[in-house]
């Protein structure tokens, strides 16, 4: 297997720290990404690969056998079993064995055998072992209105196309798992997963926080003193509510069901707030000065 220096695709050092190897992924992923590239394999193919090394690199665990064992890091764990192996059957590293065809040979040629590179007990057996292929990680860039339903779209990930179902009501950040879409596995190994995060981008004038929208809506003083009806535009249309008089400013009101889609929670939705902010009139005329003298007199 060809090394490949996972630093350098996101041209960073073995210094970096996460949120160093978040923010140059972040930067290479948007840069590099096949939606503004649909024309240009070796922009997707580039992807993926920053793709692969932010998914062993953003991972503490995956990024400690990375440095310590480069192209051979996804058998770290083989390689580690084989050391107790080793250390329990002999005191001493030099020590031979007997094979299966008689031969003498070093347990250093114990990795050879098991990862591919020569047979255990010479020409006559060989010993391979199965393991699962690499994890891939890939980012999906969606507005906010485009997750108010169920939707269907197809995911390049540079060598290869797949269908996915995206469920409404995603959030930004989210990731969920689709098994089988990863590396191909080794020696037969199952293939690996793929890992999907959602970047939203929220293109409405609501504040999402959970599955509930906020928004301030603007009213007259005098729709706040004497009452009023008035027109909102919410996600799925057009709504009339009635001000109450006397309404005061920063007052909130609750619209049931006219939040998010909750995710996989098929027809069921958080909640609008509407908080009504007063605005105060201007550029006052005299008369108009002279009435609101009056009613400070009365008050």
């Amino acid at each position: 297997m060809e090394f490949i220096d996972y630093y350098k695709i996101l041209e960073l050092d073995k210094t970096a720290t996460q949120a160093d190897i978040k923010k140059a992924y972040r930067k290479l992923a948007r840069k590099l990404h096949p939606d503004l590239n649909p024309n240009d394999k070796s922009a997707q193919e580039k992807f993926q690969r920053v793709n692969e090394a932010n998914e062993v690199l953003s991972d503490p665990e995956k990024r400690k056998k990375y440095d310590q064992y480069g192209k051979d890091w996804e058998h770290a764990e083989a390689f580690e079993e084989a050391k107790k192996n080793q250390r329990r059957s002999t005191s001493n590293t030099n020590r031979t064995y007997t094979n299966y065809s008689g031969q003498q040979e070093d347990f250093s040629d114990f990795f050879e055998s098991m990862f591919g590179g020569g047979g255990f007990g010479g020409s006559t057996r060989q010993r391979t072992s199965q393991f699962k292929g690499q994890d891939l990680n890939a980012t999906l860039n969606l507005n906010m209105t485009d997750i108010l339903q169920e939707q269907k779209q197809t995911l390049d990930l540079g060598n290869k196309k797949i269908r996915i179902t995206i469920p409404a009501g995603v959030e930004d950040g989210q990731t969920i798992k689709i098994s089988g879409y990863g590396g191909e596995g080794v020696n037969g190994g199952p293939k690996g997963d793929l890992y999907l995060t959602f970047e939203i981008y929220n293109n409405t004038d609501f504040q999402r926080v959970g599955n509930d929208l906020y928004k301030n809506e603007s009213i007259s003083l005098y729709d706040a003193i004497l009452g009023s009806s008035i027109e909102i535009t919410t996600l799925t249309g057009k709504v009339k509510l009635k001000v109450k008089p006397e309404t005061q400013n920063d007052t909130k009101i609750k619209l049931k069901g006219k939040g998010m889609p909750i995710y996989k929670k098929k027809g069921a939705h958080g909640d609008l707030y509407i908080t009504y902010k007063v605005t105060m009139p201007t550029n006052l005329s005299q008369k108009e000065k002279e009435l609101f003298k009056q009613l400070s007199e009365l008050r």
